[in-house]
């Protein structure tokens, strides 16, 4: 298994400026705790436990804050280089403390991601390097990779070829024997190269990404890790009555709160919580109802939702058929990817609850902690209804106190 990251934190950050003038990139403060604390905690959650910062300007501050790493449960040593270097000069002389496989990281982005399903790929492809790859389905920002079955077949730094779709984000795995960068080049070298070559894999994501590379991006970054009070929601089957099989709601009337969700409803409105309702809806595509029918519904629901005092901040549905093979359609994480970047949502910080397999998956694949209703299931929690769920989502309850 990889256990060792490199972290590319060196750069001036003048896009960055005033902060930057007396504080590395890096260590600026986002919701109260530098930038890089949060992602070394990120890397120790995913098993990663030595780790290499390549620094270079106010580098002390850097290395004073971390120490050995000690303190937060990694090993950690710097690889200290002049300021004007390019980050391939900052690899290059990094090496001798760089194991044959690593993670290299950018200082300045966040992602939640699986390295144990990264690794997977990433054998199972048998090239040199993979990059993350931010799918990028809502254009937050120009592309810069073209990926063709799962392989990255043109990288542009300057994004400007045709049909880019995908972003590079960083948390990229390479083979040292890759590294061997010659002259005060960038890592964009070699992975310019890598794609031209065939020898280029991506692990391409959903979840929006968290950056501080310039001051404008500074305030979403604070928000996505801005503690907020939200629990996402399956509909039929966690809040209302199923009807049977390959049968919808359709119409108001036949939309039947399950026992107890009102006052579920109700402790999450004390409590201060929202609701993000996240639902599959094939009757759409099959012709059951309208668009115009599940409004209706959903004005219904959100009433109910109000009169108990718990604000409903967004309904995600996908109208399309069980086989349409939609990316939002669950098991697909897709509407909980919508969903992050809308609320701007790290979403290992939350709860999805749902009582189908294709709900814990769909929360399993995008990172959410996972609830499950009904009996037995690979959910983090198990409980028989959501008025159950209620104190575990709240932080009052043990996973030993939830029901069989």
């Amino acid at each position: 298994m990889i256990t060792q990251a490199v972290i590319l934190a060196g750069g001036l950050g003048t896009r960055m400026r005033p902060l930057t003038l007396e504080t590395p990139k890096p260590m600026i403060l986002v919701a109260g705790k530098p930038f890089l604390e949060r992602l070394i905690g990120l890397l120790k959650d995913q098993g990663i436990t030595k780790i290499v910062i390549a620094t270079g300007y106010l580098a002390e501050k850097i290395e004073d804050h971390f120490g050995d790493g000690s303190r937060f449960g990694v090993e950690i040593v710097y690889s200290r280089g002049d300021v004007d270097w390019e980050t391939g000069k900052r690899i290059t002389e990094a090496l001798p403390l760089i194991e044959d496989e690593f993670l290299l990281c950018y200082g300045d982005n966040y992602v939640p991601f699986d390295l144990a399903e990264m690794e997977k790929q990433f054998r199972e492809s048998g090239k040199l390097g993979m990059l993350t790859v931010y799918a990028n389905q809502d254009n937050y920002t120009k592309s810069n990779v073209r990926v063709e079955n799962g392989e990255i077949v043109l990288y542009d730094k300057k994004r400007e070829a045709e049909n880019l779709q995908g972003v590079e984000i960083g948390f990229s795995l390479f083979k040292k024997e890759v590294m061997q960068i010659e002259g005060n080049q960038s890592v964009s070298v070699v992975i310019k190269k890598l794609a031209e070559t065939g020898q280029l894999g991506a692990y391409v994501t959903g979840h929006p990404y968290v950056s501080i590379s310039t001051i404008e991006r500074l305030p979403r970054a604070e928000d996505f890790f801005a503690e907020k009070k939200i629990v996402l929601l399956d509909r039929d089957g966690v809040i209302n009555h199923r009807r049977g099989q390959a049968q919808y709601v359709s119409t108001p009337e036949q939309l039947e709160f399950l026992p107890g969700v009102l006052e579920s409803f109700k402790q999450l409105g004390e409590a201060g919580y929202k609701i993000l309702i996240i639902t599959n809806q094939p009757g759409i595509a099959r012709g059951d109802l309208s668009e115009t029918d599940l409004g209706a519904i959903h004005d219904k629901l959100r009433s109910a939702m109000e009169e108990q005092g718990v604000r409903e901040s967004g309904i995600y549905y996908c109208p399309h058929n069980w086989d349409d093979g939609c990316p939002c359609r669950k098991p697909e994480p897709g509407m909980l990817f919508e969903a992050a970047q809308d609320h701007h949502l790290l979403l290992s910080q939350y709860y999805f609850v749902g009582d189908d397999e294709r709900d814990v998956q769909a929360g399993q694949t995008a990172g959410t902690k996972t609830i499950f209703i009904g009996e037995k299931s690979d959910a983090d929690h198990t409980f028989a209804s959501l008025q159950d769920a209620v104190p575990i989502i709240l932080g009052k309850a043990n996973k030993e106190e939830e029901s069989a």
